[in-house]
């Protein structure tokens, strides 16, 4: 790897958070940092008739729900309707699957459920997951009691914005940040020197790469139409194939928790 130009510290430029699984999510200008990622990123999910998550990736049309900030919680949109969902669900208890996990989950409430339901013309539920219930990271990347959300697999996917450039530039149509969808970008940097970050730090909170993320159709996606189609995924394969999987972003855990806000310095750990 050439030597990164010591001119041109690595910033936080972008931090993007999700509540609700294969939803739309909005940018933050700061965050707590907690042991399963960002505060309020992917704590709840959709799960079918068999209590099996949603995705994009069998149902595009999820990515035409708006999700934005509001007081007490986070509001849907989904065309002219509009639905608010509360940090604080109160609803019953029951077993959903994420993967192969089993995780144990709190219904928001029925009308939020029903409210789903209607949008998307199937029975569906929304379910939450409190902070105190497990689900332990893939044991070949983490000790036992890490743990970490409704994400695909990890706390946190950081991507720097060098990366991003370089694949648009081999791009006919560019591609923004948000499909990749990643808690925190960056600026600074050569293009995938994230590939090799192990242990970094921002203000007080100490992360550790562990894995890059292996990408999949749900890149193709286009998350402001919900139309689906062939890019960025091949371009990526011709050029970031690894044991047979296209990676782009790396997937981290929280060593230390805190706070991170957009702007603050990215120091590297031997």
């Amino acid at each position: 790897m050439d030597e990164r130009d010591a001119a041109q510290p690595l910033r936080v430029s972008g931090l993007y958070v999700y509540p609700v699984k294969s939803l739309g999510g909005y940018a933050v200008e700061k965050s707590a940092v907690l042991p399963k990622g960002l505060a309020f990123d992917r704590r709840w999910m959709l799960v079918d008739e068999q209590h099996q998550f949603m995705t994009q990736r069998t149902n595009p049309r999820l990515a035409l729900f708006r999700v934005e900030a509001a007081a007490g919680g986070f509001t849907v949109a989904y065309h002219d309707q509009r639905l608010h969902v509360p940090f604080e669900p109160a609803g019953d208890p029951l077993e959903a699957r994420v993967w192969d996990d089993v995780v144990r989950v709190e219904e928001v409430g029925r009308m939020h459920s029903e409210w789903f339901s209607a949008m998307l013309g199937q029975h569906c539920r929304l379910v939450f997951f409190p902070e105190a219930h497990p689900r332990q990271v893939d044991r070949d990347y983490a000790p036992i009691g890490v743990h970490t959300s409704l994400s695909d697999g990890y706390p946190l996917l950081v991507i720097g914005q060098s990366s991003l450039d370089d694949l648009n530039s081999r791009l006919e149509e560019p591609v923004p940040m948000n499909r990749f969808r990643p808690s925190l970008a960056f600026t600074g940097g050569l293009p995938f020197e994230e590939d090799q970050w192990s242990r970094f730090r921002i203000n007080e909170v100490e992360l550790q790469g562990v894995k890059p993320c292996a990408r999949c159709v749900m890149t193709t996606i286009n998350q402001q139409t919900g139309e689906k189609g062939k890019e960025p995924l091949a371009t990526l394969q011709q050029y970031r194939t690894r044991a047979n999987k296209v990676l782009f972003g790396m997937n981290v855990l929280v060593s230390e928790e805190g706070n991170i806000s957009i702007g603050d310095e990215i120091h590297l750990m031997p």
